[in-house]
Order: C-alpha cells, then structure tokens, then sequence
C-alpha cells in the first residue's frame, strides 16, 4: 500500500493535521501566532546544520526547532516584550538559515521544497517520523491537557491550583517544536503556522467546548490536506500552498455562516 506516492502523501497529510489541529488550538487561545513563526522559520536553520553535519533533515530540524522554542519560552517567562522579540527571532534565523545554507557548496539544495513543502515526495521514513511526532504531541496534550487549559485560562489560577504557568508554556512550545519537524516536509518552513492557526481559528467558530474545537481542528486540517492535494492533482498546483489555501477556504466559509448565525 505504502508504495503508492499518493498514499504517502495524504497519510502525512493526516498525521501533521492531527497534531497541528489541537495544538493549534492553544496556539489560537494564547494568541501563539509568533511563536509558531519564530520555532517554524528557524527549521531553516535545521536544515543547513543537517547538510553540514550529515544529521538527518529531521533530527536536524528538530534540535533547532527545541532550541529556538526553549529560547522563546525562557525570553517569555522573563517578561520580555515579545512582539518585537518574536519578530526579530524569527526573522533572523529564516535569514540565517538561508545564508548558512549557501555555505554548502558541495550539497545541492531545492529550498523550495523546505520553505513551501514537498508532500508528494513524503518516503515510508519520512511517514514514520511525521507519525512518531504526531502521536509524541498528542500524547503530550493528552497527559498535560487539564493543566494547559487552566494555565491557558488564568495564570493566577493555575498558581492556585499548584501549577506552573512557565512549565505549561514551555510543554506547548516544547510541543510546536516537534510539530514543526515533522511539518517541515508536507507544508514548508513558511506555512507551517498557517496550518496551526487556520484549521484552529475555522474550529472556533463552530465548536462549543474546548475539547470540541480541538477534534474539529484537526478534522479540518485533515480535510484541508486531502483537499489540497487533490487540487494539486486537478490543476498542477504546489501541495503546501493548495492546503493552506483550502484551508483558508474553510475559514473563510465558517466565518460567513457564523456571521449570518448572530446577524
């Protein structure tokens, strides 16, 4: 079965919508947006320090992607100004990403397929690492959800509870990192926040419950990714923005009925 490149493709489709639906959800509640944009643009960087050292893209990715997201949370819990940090971070490591990559003569390089995605050339190893990651997330949301959600809620409440408001942000950027990683192959370093936070924020508009929206993110995601893939066969567009961009279709569908519903 696994043979099929376009089986491969819509199965790590799912399992990126699966992780990223949930934990986009958080990102939405938290107003998350820049720390999605910073862990995702420094997966650049993970690429050039993989080819330079011979490290698997993923595990490159990764390492990058935790260090980034442990800067992040460490600047956030010190009360720095995190708009303009954020921005800086992000933008910095994109850049440095694709400067360090141009040191690398001896390695040929399409950086087309790690900005935008290359869900079509998904291999089985590749679907074994995007699942492992995906399955290592939820099972992180799963254990840690009551107190992320109270946490998300009120950080005077959660200190009431005997929580810890900075360990539960740094479990969901923990988490974001390792979504990032296996995000980085089907939806690219520059999409991969869109794919938290549209799915996450269509979600919102029509569930009821915490719980609810979080399952019905990643119901979008995965029907976004199917969909985009399918207009990439239809009409020979690029995958990674074909699902984005359905995905922006559904948004923008579910905010026009929600309207209606209040109007």
């Amino acid at each position: 079965m696994l043979d099929d490149f376009l089986i491969r493709a819509a199965l790590a489709g799912i399992g990126v919508a699966l992780a990223a639906g949930p934990l986009g959800s958080f990102v939405v509640w938290r107003r998350m947006a820049y720390f999605g944009d910073a862990t995702a643009h420094a997966a650049i960087l993970g690429v050039a320090l993989a080819l330079a050292t011979d490290l698997p893209i993923g595990l490159g990715t990764l390492l990058v992607a935790l260090a980034m997201a442990a800067t992040v949370s460490t600047l956030a819990a010190r009360g720095w100004a995190m708009d303009t940090t954020l921005g800086v971070l992000a933008h910095s490591a994109l850049a440095f990403g694709l400067v360090a990559v141009s040191f690398i003569p001896e390695v040929r390089v399409d950086l087309a397929s790690y900005l935008f995605g290359d869900i079509l050339a998904v291999s089985r190893v590749d679907l074994g690492f995007i699942w492992g990651g995906a399955a290592l997330v939820l099972a992180l949301l799963v254990w840690r959800w009551s107190a992320l959600l109270t946490s998300t809620l009120s950080e005077d409440l959660a200190c009431a509870s005997g929580l810890n408001p900075d360990r539960e942000r740094l479990i969901l950027t923990l988490a974001l990192a390792v979504v990032v990683a296996v995000a980085l192959k089907v939806i690219g370093a520059l999409l991969i926040a869109a794919m938290l936070i549209i799915p996450a924020a269509a979600a919102r508009g029509l569930a009821r419950s915490p719980e609810q929206m979080a399952v019905l993110a990643a119901l979008i995601g995965m029907a976004s990714a199917l969909g985009g893939l399918r207009m990439s066969l239809s009409y020979d567009t690029p995958a990674g923005p074909s699902i984005v961009a359905v995905a922006a279709c559904v948004f923008c569908v579910v905010a026009i009925v929600s309207r209606r519903r209040h109007d």
